[in-house]
């Protein structure tokens, strides 16, 4: 491979008055070299990276940088400026500027590559011999990790360069060590070495740092990441480990970078004292870490103030505050994502297929929502001969209400269309992570051609995980590594799914595709009624979570189709009614007996008035969580009462959200309201009478030895309501 910096790409008298020029004038240099073939594409793309975080670092450095598709290989190209030019660091300009050009599909090789770079720049010999290199070649050659010649030519190649492919071998953390002069470092030895240098450097006893054991230092272990994944991502990690070896502290780091992670070993996970996430992005696998003082911040946080980060989780461990088990992110979400929640060492089978299936499930439930509402809109404008209307690319007038209504009704197709695609790609996806992506839309889009549908589209993005895991498992040479995650692994595993897909099980699964259809649209009189109570069940049991979902996801594959069936309408319809019993239904009892909650419940209960009448079942998980043996058997009650009288009355639903706000599109719409109506009654009236029979108020305060407050949470409570 070529270098990835020559002379040529080094300006030691850099005159850019500001980032977009100095990205400009070494964006340039590369184009010279045929490293970038569309200048101001590469430089937009660079632009939108450094609007989702300045590149500037502590220490006079700019690292503008980018993966663009304008990139024909990894490239660096490094400035010198006198003036300084702002990237937006807090102690001012920057006069070190490496402008890191990535190839859209970089592999792993190319990326690790990159990354050492990042770990170099944050010792402090390195920086100061760019400062006072001499010439272009001087400097390029303290970027490759070559030798000096002695000669003041070009110096030697050092076999262990930055730039040699073999040199991957060596990791970031040895680029770094050979600018100090210590010894070399393996591909797994950096935070050991991070480990050893804190034994030996920090306190003989650790009880002053919190839960350290005697005779240990304190350990860590961390998570960093950032948007992009080429600098940031290192750099932290790198900063993180050296402030660890000079407090005595033991840094183990996952890097999760654009190449992907190697998740840590569970054992040093469990041995930790702290937890230190630092990223932009979100932690993948971040409940493997629950349970543990934890400080959550940005990645530029552990690059400029890592001995602060330290102190900090340290002080957490000493005071005991830890993360509870399943608990929200720091972020204010409600938890991961199930395609963030890899499986623990240990589980069952059964518990993983969960798992991957909620992956896929969790993605696909945006374009059910967006496409859903779109044509829904569409029919209460045009009315429900739209469908039939021409292309708005042939036919659109302006200024006539029927065009808006095809156009969305049209836009909302094509959303629709995605659903088994999306959720084949992301199943894979949740089992194999980024390999899995493209046979499981590939197989997905094939499920739609063969009429295979959602079961399709289910086995589609099993089967294409499966695929990919299996190959992931084959012992591949060196060289071929690099265009694994490119070419090979979607190449073989494409092919394999489709062949599956097309003549094996396409056909099958077609089949039973259209007797599940046939069966539904057969549904009636008490046979229905016991189908939507059972969908009421299924959507109270876990508000949002797994159970609600399957049913949801049951619903929607109904109507996604150009021409749902009157049952497939009516079983929407019953879904979406039984999701808005909780909420309301919490909503109600805080008004009607506001003694029976505490403050923060009687506040809860006024979103959930919003949050019910807009299909949002979550709104009655505060309650749930904190006194589930009351409402959520009172929830299910009512929610099944409200599927049987919605499938009773005939009601019939074409969009898949939208709660009161669709009621005009509802077939029986004065009928589905008294049969959400009766759920909600249902719901409270329970309630009421299962809280009342407590004695304490739970608005009171604690009862003194042995007292609680009955209706604050538990970590008992917490277990039913899926995060």
């Amino acid at each position: 491979m070529s270098e990835m910096i020559t002379a040529d790409l080094v300006d030691l008298d850099l005159s850019a008055d500001s980032k977009e020029a100095a990205a400009r004038a070494l964006a340039e240099r590369m184009v010279a070299l045929g490293r970038v073939t569309d200048l101001d594409g590469f430089l937009a793309d660079v632009a939108a990276r450094e609007a989702q975080m300045p590149t500037g670092l502590d220490g006079g450095i700019g690292i503008p940088h980018c993966r663009s598709e304008h990139v024909t290989e990894p490239t660096l190209a490094f400035g010198r400026s006198a003036a300084g030019i702002d990237f937006g660091a807090a102690d001012g300009p920057a006069d070190l500027v490496f402008l890191i050009a990535a190839p859209a599909g970089a592999d792993d090789a190319h990326l690790t590559i990159l990354s050492s770079l990042a770990r170099q720049l944050m010792n402090a010999e390195f920086t100061d011999a760019l400062r006072s290199a001499a010439d272009a070649n001087a400097a390029a050659a303290l970027i490759r990790g070559e030798e000096p010649d002695g000669t003041g030519g070009v110096p030697e190649r050092n076999e262990d360069s930055v730039d040699s492919v073999d040199s991957v071998a060596v990791p970031a953390a040895a680029s770094a060590g050979a600018a100090t002069g210590s010894p070399d470092v393996g591909p797994e030895e950096g935070p050991e070495e991070g480990s050893r240098n804190g034994t030996d450097d920090g306190p003989r006893n650790g009880t002053d740092d919190g839960p350290a054991e005697r005779g240990r230092p304190f350990r860590v272990v961390a998570v960093t990441s950032c948007p992009t994944g080429i600098a940031h991502t290192y750099m932290a990690a790198e900063s993180l480990e050296k402030a660890g070896r000079e407090a005595g502290v033991e840094v183990v780091v996952e890097t999760q970078g654009s190449a992907g992670f190697t998740r840590l070993d569970p054992a040093v996970i469990e041995a930790a004292d702290g937890v230190i996430f630092a990223h932009d992005v979100p932690v993948r696998d971040k409940d493997r870490f629950a349970g543990k003082p934890t400080v959550d911040t940005g990645v530029k946080a552990a690059i400029n103030r890592p001995g602060e980060l330290i102190d900090e989780v340290r002080g957490k461990a000493a005071r005991g505050e830890v993360t509870a088990v399943g608990a929200a992110g720091t972020d204010g979400a409600s938890g991961t994502t199930p395609v963030e929640r890899g499986g623990k060492p240990g589980e069952g089978y059964g518990t993983k297929l969960r798992v991957w299936l909620m992956s896929g499930v969790s993605y696909m439930v945006p374009f059910v929502a967006a496409g859903g509402l779109l044509i829904a809109l569409g029919f209460a404008i045009g009315g429900y001969e739209i469908n039939k209307a021409p292309s708005v690319m042939d036919h659109f007038v302006w200024s006539q209400a029927d065009s808006w209504a095809a156009m969305l009704f049209q836009v909302g197709g094509v959303a629709f269309a995605f659903l088994v695609p999306v959720l084949a790609g992301y199943i894979a996806y949740g089992m194999a992570d980024r390999p899995g992506l493209v046979p499981g839309f590939v197989g997905g889009s094939i499920a739609l051609t063969v009429n295979a549908g959602f079961l399709g589209g289910l086995a589609a993005g099993l089967i294409s995980g499966a695929v990919v895991m299996a190959i992931q498992r084959v012992r591949i040479p060196a060289a071929l590594r690099g265009i694994m995650p490119v070419v090979v692994i979607p190449l073989i595993s494409s092919a394999v799914v489709g062949f599956l897909m097309f003549v094996v099980i396409g056909k099958p699964i077609a089949s039973a595709q259209k007797a599940m259809t046939d069966w539904l649209s057969g549904l009636s009189g008490a046979n229905a009624v016991l189908l939507g109570a059972l969908l009421g069940l299924m959507m109270c049991f876990d508000l949002g979570g797994p159970v609600n979902k399957v049913a949801y996801a049951f619903a929607t594959a109904g109507i996604a189709v150009a021409d749902p069936s009157d049952s497939a309408m009516k079983i929407m319809a019953a879904v979406m009614a039984a999701g808005m019993v909780p909420p309301l239904a919490m909503a109600l009892a805080t008004t009607v007996r506001g003694k029976l909650f505490n403050a923060a419940e009687r506040e809860n209960g006024k979103a959930a008035w919003v949050l019910g009448a807009s299909f949002i079942s979550e709104g009655a998980i505060p309650f749930a969580a904190a006194d589930p043996l009351r409402v959520i058997p009172s929830s299910m009650v009512g929610g099944a009462l409200t599927g049987a009288l919605s499938m009773a009355f005939g009601a019939t639903l074409r969009a898949p959200h939208g709660g009161i706000f669709v009621v005009p599109l509802i077939g029986n719409p004065l009928l589905y309201l008294v049969a959400i109506a009766a759920g909600v009654c249902v719901t409270t009236a329970l309630v009421i009478v299962l809280k009342g029979l407590r004695k304490p108020a739970p608005g009171a305060v604690s009862q003194g030895p042995g007292g609680t407050d009955p209706s604050a949470p538990s970590p008992e409570a917490k277990q039913p309501v899926a995060a």
